[in-house]
Formats: C-alpha cells, sequence, structure tokens
C-alpha cells in the first residue's frame, strides 16, 4: 500500500537531512518497540502523518516544530480494530471519531451497511470522504447479505470485484455464508480466490465449527475467525493455520475467560491473536474499544506488551499492512497512544494521522467531514401506513426466542386473534414490513420483551420495520412515532412513549454525537429490561431476528425461514 507520493517521499528524507523541519517530536519517549518487545528510548520525529525518524538525535531544523516531553509516560502504537460493524445504533463517523480518543485509531469496516443503503458508485465516494478523516477507515468485502433478501442480485460479481480492487479495502467477509461453499458454491470460491489473488485475506465466521469444518474451510482460503468462544476454541484454529481475534463484545464478552484458558494451558505464543469488540453498541463502548479488551487482557494475566502488540502490530501484519500501521517506526503513519503507565491502556493523549486527537487528557474538537445529503442517506419518507390487515397474526409458527442470538420456531396454541395478548404470557406479536410498504411478514415472538406495549424499529437487518408487541394500539402508535422521525427505535406501553432513538439517516442510523446516543441506548435497555426483556443486548436482537448465520428461525423479506434447511416456511404476504 503506497500512502505518500514521490515528492512527499524526498520531504520525508530532507526532515532526516535537516533543511525540513518536523511537524512534531516526541521527546523522552519511552516507547514500546513491537519488532524487539522491549521499551526503549528515544525521541520521536513526526512530519505531517508520518513518523519520520526513531532514536537519540533531535533534527538540526526545529522551525514550527511543536516539541512535547513525554518524559515518565510510555508511548505505544495506534490500537487497531480489525473487525468493526460501525453501524450499530450509531453511524461510522460518530463511532471512530469517539472511540479513537481513547486510542483505537484504525479500523477495518464492515461495508454491508452501504450495499443496502447505496449504489456502487455513491458509496466508493463514500468511503473516499471517510479517508478524509483523522483516523483511518479501511473496509471489507462483504460476499452475503447474512439474510434472505426479495433482490438476490444485490451481491453479484461485477460489484464484488470492483470492491475487491478499491485500495480502502483490504479484507473479504465476513464469510457468514460459509455453509453454501460445502453444498458447491463456486461463485463465492470464485470471489475468494479472486481476494486472495490481490493479496487480500479473508475473514471467516466460524462459530462451533468442528476441526474437520475448519480444515476444509482453511482449504477454501479462509485467513482468520473472530468467533472462538473458549480458549480450546483458539487454540484449534492456531493449531490449523487461522489467525485469530479475541473478542470482548456486547453478546460475547468472552475475552478474559479465554485469556486465563490460554494462559492456563501454557501459551506463551499470542503472535496471531489480536482483539475485536465485533460491533460493540453505544454503551457497551463507552470507554472505549480495544483500549477496554487490552484493559481486559491485562487484568487477566496477559503480559502488557504483548497485549499492546496485539492491539497494534498483529493486525497491521495480518492485512499485508506492516510497513505503514502497527508500530512506531520510521515509515509509519503517526498513530500513536501516550500513558501513564505501562498497565494503564486508556491513554491520556492520542495521535492520528499526525495529528492530535486528545492531548494531556483534553479532546481536541474536530467538525464533521460527512455531507450525508450529499450521499442521499437522509430521512425515510415512509408512504404507507399500518393498515388492520396488516396487524392479523395467523401464522401456525412462531419465533421462540431462547438468548441473543438462538430463536427456535415453535407451534403456536394461544389466541392471537384479538387486539392485545396478556402481558402474563410470553408472547408478542411480531411484523416485519417492507420499508417501502410492498410487503409483511407476521407471526408471534415468545421471549422478547413480553410485557411491552409495542417496540417498532426501523434499525433491523435490511432496514426493513420490526414491530413488535403485546398491544395492536400501542403498535399504532409506535408506527406512527416512527414515520414522522424518518426512521426511529420507538419503544410504547399503554399509550405512552417510553423511549426513543431517531435515525434520520437512512432510517437506520442516528446523527446525534456518541454521548447523546450512549444515554439513549441505555434508556432503551433499561425500558426493555423492566418489561421482560432478560438478555444482553436488544440492538442485536432486532439486528439477528433476520440473521440467516445463526440458528434456527428467522423472519426475513421471503418469510419465514428455516435456516438449517434454508427453506421458506411461510412465504410474506403482498400488501
Amino acid at each position: 500500500m503506497t500512502l505518500w507520493r514521490n515528492r512527499e517521499l524526498r520531504q520525508h528524507v530532507n526532515v532526516i537531512d535537516g533543511t525540513v523541519a518536523p511537524s512534531t517530536i516526541l521527546t523522552n519517549a519511552t516507547y514500546l518497540n513491537v519488532y524487539t518487545n522491549q521499551w526503549m528510548e528515544a525521541n520521536v520525529w513526526i512530519y505531517e502523518n508520518r513518523i519520520v525518524y526513531v532514536g537519540e538525535n533531535l533534527p538540526e531544523e526545529t522551525t514550527g516544530t511543536n516539541l512535547y516531553d513525554c518524559q515518565g509516560k510510555f508511548v505505544v502504537p495506534g490500537y487497531i480494530e480489525p473487525h468493526a460493524h460501525p453501524f450499530q445504533a450509531a453511524n461510522p463517523e460518530e463511532t471512530v471519531m469517539y472511540a479513537a480518543k481513547t486510542g483505537t485509531t484504525t479500523f477495518v469496516n464492515d461495508n454491508l451497511t452501504w450495499y443496502l443503503l447505496l449504489n456502487k458508485k455513491k458509496t466508493f465516494s463514500m468511503i473516499n470522504a471517510f479517508s478524509k478523516l483523522p483516523v483511518n477507515m479501511f473496509w471489507w468485502n462483504r460476499f452475503d447479505s447474512q439474510t434472505i433478501l426479495k433482490d438476490d442480485h444485490v451481491f453479484n460479481t461485477r460489484d464484488v470485484l470492483d470492491w475487491a480492487e478499491h485500495p480502502l479495502v483490504i479484507q473479504g467477509g465476513e464469510l457468514t455464508d460459509w455453509p453454501s461453499l460445502l453444498t458447491g458454491g463456486d461463485r463465492l470460491l470464485y470471489w475468494i480466490q479472486e481476494m486472495k489473488k490481490l493479496g487480500k485475506p479473508i475473514e471467516g465466521h466460524l462459530p462451533g465449527a468442528s476441526s474437520r469444518t475448519l480444515t476444509k474451510m482453511k482449504l477454501f482460503g479462509i485467513s482468520s475467525d473472530h468467533e472462538s468462544m473458549t480458549a480450546e476454541d483458539v487454540l484449534k484454529r492456531l493449531e490449523l493455520g487461522y489467525r485469530v481475534s479475541l473478542r470482548y463484545s456486547p453478546i460475547r464478552p468472552d475475552l478474559p475467560e479465554i485469556i486465563k484458558g490460554l494462559l492456563d494451558k501454557g501459551l506463551s505464543q499470542f503472535d496471531n491473536m489480536s482483539f475485536t469488540m465485533d460491533g460493540p453498541t453505544p454503551a457497551f463502548m463507552e470507554d472505549g474499544i480495544i483500549n477496554v479488551c487490552i484493559e481486559k487482557a491485562i487484568e487477566n494475566g496477559l503480559p502488557a506488551e504483548t497485549a499492546y502488540r496485539m492491539a497494534s502490530y498483529h493486525p497491521a501484519r495480518h492485512f499485508n499492512m506492516e510497513e505503514e500501521f502497527g508500530s512506531i517506526a520510521p515509515g509509519r503513519v503517526a498513530n500513536i497512544n501516550i500513558l501513564l503507565d505501562k498497565q494503564n491502556p486508556h491513554p491520556e493523549s492520542v495521535i492520528s494521522k499526525g495529528k492530535w486527537i486528545k492531548k494531556d487528557g483534553e479532546a481536541i474538537p474536530y467538525p464533521s467531514v460527512i455531507n450525508w445529503e450529499e450521499f442521499d442517506i437522509t430521512s425515510v419518507e415512509f408512504d404507507w401506513e399500518l393498515t388492520d390487515e396488516d396487524l392479523q397474526f395467523s401464522s401456525p409458527i412462531g419465533m421462540d426466542m431462547v438468548n441473543d442470538v438462538i430463536i427456535q420456531p415453535y407451534t403456536i396454541v394461544s389466541d392471537v386473534s384479538a387486539d392485545q395478548i396478556s402481558s402474563s404470557k410470553s408472547e408478542q406479536f411480531i411484523a416485519l414490513i417492507d420499508k417501502h410498504g410492498k410487503w409483511r411478514v407476521n407471526t408471534i415472538i415468545r421471549g422478547f420483551a413480553p410485557k411491552l406495549g409495542a417496540l417498532v424499529s426501523s434499525f433491523s437487518a435490511t432496514g426493513d420495520v420490526i414491530h413488535i408487541g403485546n398491544s395492536k394500539k400501542d403498535i399504532r402508535i409506535a408506527a406512527k412515532r416512527m414515520r414522522e422521525l424518518g426512521g426511529a427505535i420507538v419503544l410504547v406501553d399503554q399509550g405512552e412513549i417510553l423511549a426513543e432513538m431517531p435515525l434520520p439517516l437512512g432510517g437506520v442510523m442516528p446523527k446525534n454525537a456518541m454521548e447523546e446516543l450512549i444515554p439513549m441506548n441505555k434508556e432503551i435497555k433499561k425500558v426493555l429490561k423492566v418489561h421482560g426483556y432478560a438478555y444482553e443486548d436488544p440492538i442485536y436482537s432486532l439486528l439477528f431476528l433476520s440473521a440467516f448465520h445463526l440458528p434456527f428461525f428467522r423472519i426475513t423479506q421471503q418469510g419465514l425461514l428455516d435456516v438449517k434447511k434454508r427453506e421458506i416456511v411461510i412465504p410474506a404476504t403482498m400488501r
């Protein structure tokens, strides 16, 4: 990856020769050299967005140079999130700029939302706009939608290969539709091989996979996986040559137990591991992203030096970006965290792309660079309204929530023909309705938040509208409010709006600052808990209602889906 033109490279060398002054110098720095795994003393010279020198010398020319004394502090590379979903009840700009203040300065992001919101030309303009942020933004190349779509041509060879060749796209996957590889999915296999030819790794999605399946996936070209739930899962993948991201996420906070398990097993080699939060919701990332993962790892016995390397150098090496990212060395992008203590990964100061993001504990304000309207991402105009027919429920098969991710089918025996289901029952109405009002899928869900009158959400796997509740009257109130907001998550009970999160960006993303989204997110979860929601994160529950990479039964654009058989049990109804 070439980030600098020849003229810029010559200028960098001129800094060493003393004819050009560095932009910033970190003096008296005790920094972690990720190549020797040692803390070393040095002065770090930065010119614009690049580290040009690390050593004992100071430059001859310092006119206009900002000198920052790091005496008594510790300097580590900026942290890298290798598996980001920056759309989880937030928008990517707010997500990454908030996280950057806590030291995560590089993100490798899911592109699925762009597939569903924009055409390819608009999307490529959008991701180029994101590269103007003072944070490093890279992207995946998705091969599937994680659900069953009405239009199965959304993912096609021309678009996938164009994504593959984009310089800001550095990974294929995540591969949620891996079962189709086992059943002869040659188109998918072709896409994977084309990515590999470009030197870009393929991220798997292989929860609970056996050694036999993992071996087959390795033969197909899968490079890495983030779905380990135990130390045994990690070791199984490492032994087969996978790179492994250890996860600390809202619904899989497995990291502490995995670290303890690996250390108990005597593992001392962590070079093929990194960290991920796998798409935290606003409330979960209140204290940051990768800095929190490092903290959990250190607390559970991992040496600090190993944890910092896992947070920076290891993912850079995995993405073939070691020459630009992941270390404090000449030639690297100036992504640097300054700590008060080696054991405390929460930085006092942060530099990203050579710019101060936080300095001496104070965040540096930056104006927004994303003009959402320019990319036609605005509030949704829902030109349809709920009808009585939309709220008729006669399906014989319902959805039974076992936990955040597992939903089983069950036979509905209750009388659900009335306008309200008793809150003493576990059941609620559920309808997924096309955001354009063309179709609907109706059934009953058991075990969501059975005491709640209504939740209506335009945040979903596809941007279609989820209606859940035990009261049709409350569902209508929540749906009306959602339409007024141009997209939202709205909770209503006994005619009263209890909580809401406006989603004016395409109906799936808020505009609010993260500092506003965190209390909104907490309030939604609090209200749902009071009304019987028994799981970890309702944002994920909404997202996963349609997700075919999870067992066993889902509500999709085409109808109710038997995941294992990949069959539509009850088709969608046209409105």
